[in-house]
């Protein structure tokens, strides 16, 4: 689109369909790399991004041409693929339906960044839910406990 400029950081969230602790530390980086990869194919960049064992953040810059619906179902439909066909024992692999999506001004980029690399030790303080519903909170966002991921903490 000529003549169209935008800045457009997002933060996405979304978990492991039943919490399951799949995403081990020797699969982590190789699934991250596989992720950024897609993210890089829709011409998006990606900041960064963490994936814990149940649940994934990634922090990008969006294109005014796609929506972030769109980034995330892709991201979620080719990685669950992914992991399924590359580590056959996780052949039940699924990502949950849903996310959840955080806009952020370029000025605190650094800072979500610094955050999204350290989720293993938010994480000893803090649990996915807990997280999670802070995030909700902070961004007024309404919702229905019904609708939130499953958490089994």
């Amino acid at each position: 689109m000529p003549n169209t400029y935008s800045q457009l950081y997002v933060q996405i969230i979304f978990a492991v369909k039943g919490r399951k602790h799949f995403i081990k530390e020797e699969i982590r980086e190789e699934t991250e790399k596989y992720i950024a990869g897609i993210i890089s194919a829709r011409k998006q960049k990606l900041y960064a991004i963490y994936c814990m064992p149940d649940h994934t953040h990634a922090f990008i810059s969006l294109q005014p041409s796609i929506a972030v619906s769109d980034i995330t179902r892709d991201i979620k439909a080719g990685s669950s693929g992914w992991i399924k066909e590359r580590f056959p024992t996780l052949n039940s692999f699924e990502w949950q339906e849903g996310f959840g999506a955080f806009s952020y001004s370029k000025s605190q980029a650094k800072k979500v960044v610094d955050y999204i690399l350290n989720q293993p030790h938010h994480h000893k303080k803090k649990t996915f839910k807990k997280e999670y519903i802070d995030f909700l909170n902070a961004f007024e966002i309404k919702y229905d406990n019904r609708y939130l991921f499953e958490f089994y903490d």
